[in-house]
């Protein structure tokens, strides 16, 4: 903040975070809250903080006036307070202030406004529980640990309409009222008070609008984008989040990873102390990555890998493995160093971890100077052993487990597994960023519950050329322009090459069993404008907030975002959602037929009918 002549602000001159030795002597003004106040044999000490940072203002009993002002100080007052700049006394300096060196003698001080006391300590960072927090989230801002991620997401978020600003794209905004459109997520709707029984919905992502950009020949768009989701919270999810959104014409899947890979680069070597795991950021097909690290969403930062050893399995005599691999399934396992023995309440709770991901149980062998020991060593010939040994790479004293089953409950078992031991280990090291790139996913999977093939991202995906043969006979071996990049085992974005073809979309439509007639009425307005030479054009929208989070080593989302809903999706502080007034129900034309409830009260199993 720059400094002001004395005579044009009436609070301050100055701002509490930019006041030094070079400063001793000058007559200044400062504005804040009282941060802390010390009675010290005669003198009253306090600390005044604004957004740049804390100043020591000292009150003296010679002058009587201010300092029986300043007798009455508490925390959280807001004052403005006058005096010169001093130097601190000899053994006083306080080194971990920017200020610490010096002080203001104050002469003249006003408050501004008193507070009560304040639901938790501001000026420490001591454990509150989070819906307090919330509940007063202006004041849980005040704290600096909150201003500080405020501020550095402020800065990011600049960096990166600078950085695309200078690539020639332009910031377009889209509606916040639209129509429903699927995109993996419940829609919040919005009734219409001009058209009963209509509804608009907040978009879950620009993803038509921005289509429809390219169509309208603005070639590169971006926006730092609102997106909301009616879907179950988690630590990185919200009802309402933020996404960096942009899209190109005429562009490559490998020209939109170059783009997006030079900005996180920048924004990690230029605003933070991590490191870089590796550059470029490796790319692993879906598959690699599955077959890998179990999950598309892999951290790269420490080994225990996953290996397949199937073929070994399958001709062994353990009938636990011989009945995955001839059903369909697979046996993976992962080699472990630097455990000791295993009690056997040890082996139970690594067996429960790997329950977590859907495995029925936990086979695992020990190497050992004399051979293989476990329960299932007897299962295996010596030559089996050494087979299974080789695959996974382990040595002696090493411990290897193995999951078998199908192959979905062995890659989630055996990531789940892997993760527990990242951390039980120390495997992982905190400062560094290991990004990579997943490529290849493939289009469409399998919904059992239903029975139906579905998109696996969404629906305007463009397939890979070698793979539009296998439409109309082998859907779910498609592959997809389809592309995330993850850090550490986070997703921080998903992007693809759209269709721009209404044929081919249609057969994708057509594929996930939406036929013409519904296609026309869902998505009508970009299908008729793909018919108007729409150009070939992909994007891709990394989430502010994950990345955010991931780079200031917050555990939630909610830690940097101003004013977040509950893990249960609600605003503590301005108490949403609540009733509205049968007035306001009345204009919209709804009836709320079953049991209302007290705001705050948690929904009950059956949700009443509107």
């Amino acid at each position: 903040m720059h400094r002001r002549d004395a005579g044009e602000n009436p609070y301050r001159t100055h701002t509490a975070g930019e006041l030094s030795a070079k400063d001793v002597g000058e007559r200044v003004r400062l504005a804040g809250w009282v941060n802390r106040r010390r009675d010290h044999g005669g003198l009253v000490f306090i600390d005044l903080r604004d957004r740049w940072g804390v100043t020591q203002v000292t009150f003296h009993p010679e002058s009587a006036a201010v300092f029986t002002q300043a007798e009455e100080l508490r925390p959280e007052w807001s004052i403005t307070v006058e005096g010169e700049v001093v130097k601190r006394p000899e053994g006083n300096e306080n080194p971990e202030l920017p200020t610490g060196g010096i002080e203001i003698a104050a002469s003249s001080m006003r408050v501004l406004n008193i507070s009560e006391t304040p639901p938790f300590e501001i000026d420490r960072e001591n454990p509150v529980d989070e819906l307090l927090r919330l509940k007063y989230r202006y004041l849980d801002l005040r704290r600096r640990r909150m201003q500080e991620n405020v501020a550095f997401r402020h800065r990011i978020v600049k960096h990166m309409r600078d950085y695309l600003t200078e690539r020639d794209f332009l910031e377009i905004e889209t509606p916040l009222l639209t129509a429903s459109s699927p995109e993996g997520a419940r829609d919040y709707l919005v009734p219409s008070r001009l058209y009963p029984g209509q509804f608009y919905a907040l978009p879950q992502s620009p993803q038509q609008f921005k289509q429809l950009l390219m169509v309208a020949g603005f070639e590169r768009y971006f926006q730092i984008a609102r997106a909301l989701r009616d879907e179950d919270q988690r630590g990185d999810r919200q009802p309402e989040h933020t996404q960096l959104d942009l899209e190109m014409s005429y562009t490559t899947q490998d020209e939109i990873l170059d783009l997006v890979e030079g900005l996180f680069i920048e924004i990690v070597e230029g605003y933070t102390a991590k490191k870089l795991f590796q550059k470029p950021f490796p790319r692993l097909s879906y598959q690699e990555a599955m077959d890998r690290f179990g999950t598309d969403k892999p951290d790269l930062r420490f080994g225990l890998e996953i290996q397949d050893v199937s073929e070994i399995a399958s001709k062994s005599e353990f009938k636990v493995f011989r009945g995955a691999v001839e059903s369909g399934g697979s046996v993976r396992g992962i080699a472990i160093g630097s455990l000791k023995d295993l009690s056997r309440r040890e082996i139970d709770e690594l067996t429960g971890v790997a329950a977590t991901g859907g495995a029925r149980g936990l086979a695992y062998l020990k190497v050992t100077g004399e051979g293989l020991t476990g329960p299932i060593a007897k299962f295996f010939s010596e030559e089996e052993g050494e087979a299974l040994k080789g695959a996974l790479g382990a040595r002696e004293s090493d411990y290897m487990f193995f999951v078998a089953d199908k192959n979905a409950v062995v890659f989630e078992s055996l990531n789940r597994l892997r993760l527990h031991m990242r951390d039980r280990l120390g495997l992982a090291d905190t400062n560094t960023l290991a990004m990579c790139w997943i490529t290849d996913f493939p289009l469409f999977e399998w919904n059992e519950d239903e029975g139906r093939v579905e998109p696996m991202h969404h629906m305007f995906t463009m397939p890979r050329e070698e793979d539009l043969s296998l439409l109309d006979t082998e859907p779910l071996k498609v592959l997809g322009q389809l592309y995330d990049l993850v850090a550490n085992g986070t997703e921080l974005a998903s992007g693809s090459i759209r269709i721009h073809d209404p044929e081919l979309q249609q057969k994708v439509f057509s594929t996930v069993n939406i036929p013409p007639e519904e296609a026309e009425k869902r998505f009508g307005a970009m299908l008729e404008a793909f018919r108007y030479g729409a150009p070939p054009h992909g994007g891709i929208a990394p989430g502010v907030d994950r990345l955010i989070m991931v780079l200031r080593d917050e555990p939630n989302i909610r830690e940097v975002m101003a004013f977040p809903k509950t893990q249960g999706a609600r605003d503590e502080m301005m108490d949403a959602p609540s009733p509205v007034t049968p007035e306001q129900l009345g204009e919209l034309h709804i009836t709320i037929k079953g049991p209302t409830r007290k705001s705050g009260e948690q929904p009950p199993r059956e949700q009443p009918t509107v």
